[in-house]
């Protein structure tokens, strides 16, 4: 028999598989193994069992690794402690020498196959404990239950209602006992064995629970004394108090990881939770048992209340019924989002200790999208490179692997750039065959033209799910409705529970729960943006300023001298963040203070940002864009000559683009009319520089130099208008200014930066 199916039934009998697992199915294949092993997890509850408490979770490593899985596995089941359980170990003596070949092929079934699911998404939690629940809140109703369907059918409406409303109001009692049996017989007695940390490790915000259902139960008890007419108030009212169970339940699997590690490392802990378990309900159920109960209570209320709206369809309360199931579903929602948020701030603290150089909070960046290997090309090193990428909303976190670590190479803020397919690239697959590796590309280009990458991935499937992700993440950091009525929405952490303007419903989670509007300071869903009312602020007004003899418009302009991606954070404010030369309008500042607000130029987001990060954009220098417009990308992708000279021959002399040339040696060249002709300059990249000259290089073809003047054609230093987009796609060329409009703006980086240094010296190569 195959290690990988001795593997299998080793990991049944271990009860860390099930026994009906399809890896013992006939038609199983070694993939089914692998799927099942595709992370750590599975192999730390295989220790948990073999060895309680023998593991801490904090040094595991949990990135999939695909390899070596089966030989760990193989060693774990020779250990003593493994044997010691009576279980026959693998591999036994007739097993096979030449599995190496069906192990080798695993990570090309995993692109292969779609796995349908995130192996690292929250659990469910709705039926975590239930049984539990229902033996211990099971009540009986002096009429036939309502959930009995053999005498229900003989019932009255009327009848099934207050069979309802009687289960409410007997359920809310026996769980309030509950919450009490677990602070008098539990929680007190062992706060004589336990430190303070630990105790609120393992009952969270139990005394706090206890209050809150303390007023619940008496609210209910006082309405089903008037009939149960308000019963639905009762759920609206108690509503926000209900909130606390987020706390609770994204806290629960460290209170019973914390409790278990206690009772397998403590005798007199051990000895004296068995003692208090023998009070309460005559030991029948654990302490574990009974601190998964409400979770499970307060993700009942909903389905109590949808049963009693049933019943109640002549009812004048009914519509206020319908409220009150909304808002126990939307608290519902909440507590798992909180407990999803939880799982995945996790999720990210595993990352952010496994990455190098890391100088940020990764949570800052937004949830995490998607990582794994891809080859990366960029416009300074043209070559493949394996690096490992990490998708989050607002970033995609570029890395070279290194063991079980990653090396910090690249931060790309997604909110400046753009992604592109790459249909040539696909093609060229399609002509050599299928099959050929990290073929299936696409690209992330600057909005700006500063800076491109090229990412190939392994097969088109994994190209799809990578580019869906991008878009997801694109989707959320700039959505199509960011605008809508005159709002100006971003996403955003809030630090209290908030409702959406729109639906009223729950901002749902624990950071990044929705988009705040930066003028008049509303909350909404991304679903909820387009129909979100008119902003009141229709137009943001900065405060009155004295007026400015450069006539710089509504506020100065400054230009950014160090990146900043929002750490560190800006208290209680929208963040803005931008690159070095990016030129920001000052909205609000005063020298003393450390945090100013402003607005990008080139995309009208506004936000703070720390003084420090910008210095005044010197008037000379022309820096500000014309009316706040985003000047049109200098460089025009793959084009050829004779399609370079056809596009330049209607433009004004002086007239440029930057693009790409087929199968040459040197990739670019700078096409320029100067004189009524056309005129192609290559530009060398060699050594890790770019240059046209010997005499002056970049470290990459686009050079950020906000300040530089626009050499004209007589050498005049006067700034280049910005022209007007073209038709139909073309390339933008940057024209320079006519006599009337010199003084119109100035191309803000790279391209006319090097363009000054070509016409200051006198040696150029033409293509």
């Amino acid at each position: 028999m195959e290690q990988w199916r001795q593997c299998g039934r080793w990991l049944i009998d271990c009860k860390v598989l099930p026994p009906n697992h399809r890896v013992v199915w006939p038609s199983a294949v070694v993939f089914d193994l692998a799927q099942a092993l595709r992370d750590g997890v599975l192999l730390c509850q295989l220790l948990h069992n073999l060895s309680p408490g023998s593991i801490d979770l904090k040094d595991i490593n949990f990135r999939p690794q695909m390899s070596q899985v089966i030989s760990a596995v193989s060693r774990l089941s020779l250990h003593p402690v493994a044997q010691n359980k009576g279980i026959r170990p693998f591999p036994s003596e007739e097993t096979a020498e030449n599995d190496d070949d069906v192990y080798r092929s695993l990570e090309e079934l995993a692109d292969e196959h779609d796995l349908g699911e995130d192996i690292y998404d929250c659990v469910p939690c709705e039926d975590e404990g239930d049984d539990i629940y229902e033996d211990i809140i099971k009540v009986e109703v002096q009429q036939p239950m309502v959930s009995r369907p053999s005498l229900k059918m003989g019932m009255s409406e009327e009848d099934k209602r207050n069979c309802c409303l009687l289960e409410i109001q007997e359920t809310e009692a026996k769980y309030y006992r509950t919450l009490e049996d677990i602070e008098k017989n539990y929680m007190t007695p062992l706060r004589l064995v336990l430190s303070p940390a630990d105790v609120t490790a393992i009952f969270i915000n139990l005394e706090d629970l206890i209050k809150v259902h303390n007023s619940f139960l008496r609210a209910i008890d006082v309405s089903m004394m008037a009939g149960g007419s308000t019963l639905a108030k009762v759920f609206l009212d108690f509503k926000e108090r209900l909130l606390i169970y987020g706390e609770y339940c994204s806290h629960m699997e460290h209170a019973q990881n914390t409790l278990n590690q206690l009772l397998a490392g403590r005798e007199d802990f051990r000895q004296k939770v068995e003692e208090c378990t023998l009070k309460v309900q005559d030991g029948k159920f654990k302490l574990q048992d009974l601190l998964v109960v409400p979770m499970q209570r307060v993700l009942k209320y909903h389905l109590l209340l949808k049963e009693l709206l049933s019943h109640s369809t002549d009812r004048p309360e009914r519509q206020q019924l319908k409220e009150a199931l909304e808002a126990m579903q939307d608290l519902a929602m909440y507590i798992n989002e909180v407990k999803r948020d939880k799982e995945t701030l996790k999720k990210i603290s595993e990352f952010q200790s496994s990455i190098e150089n890391l100088q940020v909070k990764l949570e800052e960046y937004g949830r995490p999208k998607i990582d794994g290997e891809l080859k990366v090309r960029s416009i300074v090193n043209h070559t493949k490179q394996d690096r490992y990428l990490f998708l989050f909303d607002k970033v995609v976190i570029v890395c070279k692997r290194r063991g079980y670590s990653y090396e910090l190479k690249e931060v790309i803020e997604l909110l400046f750039h753009k992604m592109t397919d790459d249909p040539m690239n696909n093609k060229d697959v399609k002509k050599v065959g299928p099959g050929l590796p990290w073929s299936y590309g696409f690209y992330l280009i600057h909005l700006q033209g500063k800076q491109g990458f090229q990412f190939f991935c392994k097969t088109e499937d994994m190209k799809r799910r990578w580019m869906e992700q991008f878009e997801m993440a694109m989707s959320n950091i700039k959505p199509d409705k960011a605008n809508a009525n005159h709002h100006n929405f971003q996403m955003y952490t809030f630090d209290k529970t908030t409702n959406c303007k729109a639906c009223r419903m729950f901002l749902r989670g624990t950071f990044y729960q929705g988009y705040l509007c930066t003028k008049c300071g509303v909350g909404a869903h991304k679903e909820c943006l387009e129909v979100t009312p008119p902003c009141k602020i229709s137009e943001y007004r900065p405060p009155p300023r004295r007026s400015d003899a450069s006539g710089a418009g509504p506020g100065p302009k400054m230009v950014a001298v160090q990146n900043y991606h929002g750490n560190p954070a800006p208290p209680g404010k929208p963040v803005l963040t931008f690159q070095t030369g990016d030129v920001i309008e000052l909205l609000r500042g005063d020298p003393e203070t450390q945090w100013w607000e402003g607005r990008l130029v080139q995309t009208r987001k506004s936000g703070y940002f720390p003084s420090s990060s910008v210095k005044p954009c010197p008037v000379d220098g022309r820096v500000m864009l014309t009316s706040g417009l985003v000047p049109p990308a200098r460089f025009a992708g793959n084009m050829e000559r004779q399609q370079t000279d056809n596009l330049l021959k209607s433009h004004a002399s002086g007239t440029y683009l930057i693009r790409e040339r087929t199968a040459e040696a040197e990739r670019f060249a700078i096409s320029i009319k100067f004189n009524d002709e056309v005129k192609h300059i290559k530009v060398v990249e060699k050594d890790s520089w770019v240059h046209i000259t010997e005499a002056k290089k970049f470290e990459s073809l686009l050079v950020c130099d906000p300040v530089a003047p626009w050499p004209g054609p007589q050498g005049s230093g006067e700034g280049p208008g910005v022209p007007p987009p073209p038709d139909q796609g073309e390339a933008a060329p940057c024209t320079p200014p006519s006599a009337d409009r010199a003084h119109g703006g100035q191309e803000p980086c790279g391209a006319s930066a090097l363009l000054g240094k070509i016409q200051g010296n006198g040696t150029v190569r033409a293509s």
